[in-house]
Formats: structure tokens, sequence, C-alpha cells
């Protein structure tokens, strides 16, 4: 047996890729078990890291670092890649607010770390080091170490500090999630209320009664107002017609209409008279309203169609028929001529039945290609968001730079890839399947590697005097702004649960926080709001740790 002892008594690539593997299936397995209703997910597979590491098994630094290296920015990657396609739609609407919700939890923390200082006898540094570990956050602990070292003060006192509070500051924060759920939280709370409406379309039937738009061409009606609606059928006389842009309407037509929901009233008066009949259930069979014509979604799997406009395309002239709406993911767009097509989009066209073939082989709608994830594009973006990352950043008084490192790289460019790449004709669609696949291996690979490095030493430190009073004052540090900010924001601003969750996980800079809330919760809203306040969060909490050492050292 001496073999099998070898394998995790030596540092080799086999028993490193063994270790981890293991810490990762047992951490996964226990995870599933619930305790009262209460499961831990994908965070369990921190805790038996920690033990794996004080019974003594241990991994190549070196393999360590970078397992521990490449699982973050591929989960943070692909977090961004996923949420990005949303988020500046959220941005708009509510971002601002997520992010000063996000600032409070960083304020209010910040603050209850100093005034515990003349209470607890413990020094301004390493207090800051109870701080960095309590919200987990590693850039922060960098810039602190660093401008110790500038001051030439040591810095080892407060490397300790992080590392004795970094694994409940992990689990704090799901701690205060677990809490604010059983004791604040109502079931209306639990229901997914999206930033950002999923649905921008809304379908509605008019007669053409306006005297101003009669025997006027589509295109010239389309002119007389800013508004953008599409017609994507007409009745006339008992028959359907598949308008094209040249079309004219008579007085007496019937008319579906695809437009928002806001724009509705104005779409009234445009037209004239709207038809009392609901047209946005999902229920509808639309290829049983007319015989004659067929509406079918087509899936654009051509690569040269990435990134065009659907104005550019000339769809109703060229085929002769109608794109009425394009569902990108979860969320259904208007397919006004201005809206650019990304790969992986589903198109509902309209049409006779031959024109709606050719449209089909036109798009490509090959289901089988959007099987197969981009890798080639997805790792690109992870050495684009870690070059991103490495970028030192120069800030007035600071003495040494700041970098968003690597974590906030990844996350920013997955984000801008996700959500502008098709602008720039990159290709950025990954499936579900995929995406969900990445982000899980991304994190579990994280927290085993930090499990590891945290359990080798976590036990021998809480033992010592100081030892315990740093874990109880950074368990504080962590649960008590999350706490008093995240019920708050609940009650104040009506946010649902999953986006409070995000928001408290993304100020703590805490992934695996992120990842229990995915495991328990419906819908992507923790994830937008992780992503919308991660990198300002971050950025802040580096910049208050170099201004408190700055601070003391005066």
């Amino acid at each position: 047996m001496n073999w099998l002892q070898s394998l995790f008594s030596t540092h080799s690539a086999t028993g490193s890729v063994i270790i981890i593997s293991l810490i990762i299936a047992v951490g996964m397995g226990l995870g599933k078990m619930k305790v009262r209703g209460v499961s831990l997910g994908v965070a369990f597979v921190f805790f038996i890291g920690i033990l794996a590491g004080h019974i003594g098994l241990s991994v190549d630094p070196t393999v360590l670092d970078y397992a521990e290296t490449f699982g973050l920015s591929m989960f943070v990657y692909c977090l961004g890649l996923h949420v990005g396609p949303n988020i500046f739609g959220s941005l708009r609407h509510e971002g601002m607010a997520l992010n000063l919700w996000s600032l409070c939890i960083v304020v209010v923390g910040t603050v209850f770390a100093l005034a515990l200082v003349p209470f607890t006898g413990i020094s301004l540094p390493d207090m800051v080091g109870l701080l960095c570990g309590a919200t987990t956050n590693t850039p922060a602990l960098g810039a602190a170490t660093q401008a110790l070292d500038i001051l030439g003060k040591p810095s080892d006192s407060v490397a300790l500090a992080t590392a004795v509070t970094y694994p409940l500051g992990v689990v704090g924060v799901i701690l205060a999630m677990m809490f604010i759920r059983k004791c604040f939280v109502k079931p209306c709370d639990l229901e997914s209320k999206p930033l950002t409406d999923d649905d921008h379309t809304y379908i509605a039937q008019f007669i053409a009664m306006n005297p101003a738009i009669a025997d006027k061409s589509i295109v010239q009606i389309a002119e007389m107002t800013h508004l953008k609606f599409i017609i994507s059928r007409i009745w006339r006389n008992g028959q359907v017609i598949v308008p094209v842009a040249n079309t004219v309407i008579k007085m007496g037509d019937s008319l579906l209409v695809v437009t928002s929901k806001e724009d509705e009233d104005t779409m009234v008066v445009l037209f004239g008279k709207q038809v009392e009949k609901d047209w946005n259930g999902e229920q509808i069979d639309w290829n049983a309203i007319d015989s004659n014509v067929e509406s079918r979604v087509c899936v654009v799997t051509r690569r040269a169609l990435n990134g065009r406009h659907l104005g550019q395309l000339q769809l109703r002239h060229t085929y002769g028929v109608n794109v009425s709406r394009v569902l990108r993911g979860d969320i259904k767009l208007l397919a006004s001529d201005d809206l650019r097509l990304q790969y992986g989009d589903r198109v509902t066209v309209v049409g006779r039945h031959d024109a709606v073939d050719n449209a089909e082989h036109f798009f490509g709608n090959s289901v089988k290609t959007l099987e197969k994830p981009n890798i080639g594009s997805i790792f690109l973006g992870i050495v684009l968001g870690l070059l991103l990352g490495a970028i030192p950043v120069n800030l007035p008084g600071m003495e040494s730079p700041i970098r968003l490192g690597i974590a906030g790289g990844p996350i920013i460019m997955g984000i801008i890839v996700g959500a502008l790449g098709p602008r720039m004709h990159f290709i950025s669609y990954t499936t579900r399947s995929a995406s969900l696949m990445l982000r899980s291996l991304g994190l579990a690979l994280y927290l085993a590697c930090l499990g590891l490095v945290a359990g080798k030493d976590f036990f021998a430190t809480v033992v010592r005097p100081e030892g315990l009073l740093w874990v109880g004052i950074g368990l504080l540090i962590t649960v008590v702004p999350t706490i008093v900010v995240g019920v708050i924001a609940l009650h104040k601003h009506k946010y649902d649960f999953g986006t409070v969750c995000g928001i408290m996980c993304g100020s703590m800079a805490n992934p695996m926080a992120l990842g229990y809330a995915n495991d328990t919760l419906k819908g992507d809203t923790a994830s937008i709001s992780y992503a919308s306040v991660y990198p300002m969060g971050m950025f802040v909490r580096v910049v208050i740790a170099q201004l408190l050492i700055m601070f003391w050292a005066n």
C-alpha cells in the first residue's frame, strides 16, 4: 500500500489532482444533505478543504495557486458572460441604487471595525487585516501590506489576522442570509422580481380608422411617429396579408401589431381602435390562426449574422417575411430595424410557408451547432480579463497602484463580452448547461484550494490567545453590516431576496456565498446584482485599506 500512501504524502501532479478532486467530490456530495431544510451546496467544498488541510493533506504551492487562480478566474468570467446581456439594462434602471446599498455595507462594516479598535485594544493595522479577512477581500490585504512595506512597518500580523478571519468571513455571509431568510423574509420576497422587464414586447390588434394613415404605406406611417412597431399581419376582407414596407393600409384593415406595453395607448391614437383580445398569452397557437401564414421560431446560427442590424438584412423585400420578436435568453425583444442580432438569438418569423422555409435557411437554424460550446472564445476572454486585472492604476495620494486582480478583471471582461461582443462580431454564445458547468467547476476548484490553504494553520492559530478574539470580531464585522443593511434594503426598497443576497455577496466579494444563494433561490437576480456591485465594492475596499494605513502612519 506504499504506492497509495505516496500519492497523498508526496507532491506530484497525479496526487494534486486526486486530492483536489476528492475534496470537491466529498464536498459536493455532503453539500446536498439538508439539516432542517438547509443545505450548503457547493459551499461545503470549502469546509472539506479546511478539514483536509488540517489533517495534513497538501498540494504543491505552485499547483495550488494555479488551480485556485484558474478556478476563480473561470467562475467570475463565465458569471460575467452569463449576466452581461442583461446587466446594462439593469444598471440603467437600478444600477445606482444597487451600488449605493453595496457601499452602505462597505461603510457600515468599516465604521463598525474602527469603532471596535478602542474597546478591543487591537491595533489599527491588525484591525485592517481583520476587516480584509472578514470581507474576504485579498486585493485589499495586498494594498494594506504594500502600504505597510512602503512605510517600513511589519505586515506579518496583518496577514495573519486576515488568514484567521477569512474562513468565517466566507461563512458569515451565508449565516447572515440564513438569518434574514428565517426571520425577515416573507414568501413574496422569494419571488424573483427582475430589475428589468424580461418582456419588451406587447402584441395588440387594431382596426385602421384614423384617416391620417389611410392609403399610406407602412414606411410612411412609421415616419409619422418616433415610436417603434411591427405590423406582422393584416386582415382585409377575410384574407390575410403578410405586409412589407410598401404595403398600403386601407381603412377598416385589421392589424396585428407588435410594440411595447407603454406605447399601447399611443398606438390606439395612431391606428384608430383597439380590438379587445389578449394576444400575449403563452397558449396561443399562432399557426392555427391563418392556414396560409406560418409563424416559426428560427435560431440564428450563421456566424456572419452576429452583430448585424436586423434592418440591414432586408428580410421583408428579400423573403417576404416579418420578424416580429427576438428571444435572447429569457428576454423578449422588439424586432426593430436597429436591433443587433446575436449568435443564438431565437427570431419569430411570420410569412408564407415557402418564404419562412427560405428565411429559416438564411438564419441557419442549426440547433446542433449551438450545442458546441465556444471554448476558444471563453479562454480568450479569461486571458483578456486577467490582463485587465493586472493593469496598475495609480491614484493621487496612493503610494502603490491599485489593480482589479484575478477576480475583478475577468468579471468585468465577461460583462463586456457578454453585452457588447456582437457589436465587435465576437461570438460569445454559450449554452446554459455549458455555462452552468463551467461556473460550478471554477467555483468548486477555487473553494477546494482556498480551504486547503486556510485549513493548514487555521486551528493552530485559533487556539492562540488572540486567535478566538480575532475570529469572533471578524465574524461580527462580516455578519452585522450585512444583516443590518440587508434587512433595510429588503423592506425599504422592496427588492426580492435574491437581489439582496447578490448585493450582500458582491459587496463582500464572496463567490461562495453567491454559489449558496444560487443553489437555494430561483432566478438570476442574485447573480445580476452581484455582478453589478462587485467591481465598485472591491475597488472601494482596496482604497479604504490603503487610506486607513496611511492615516494610522500619520
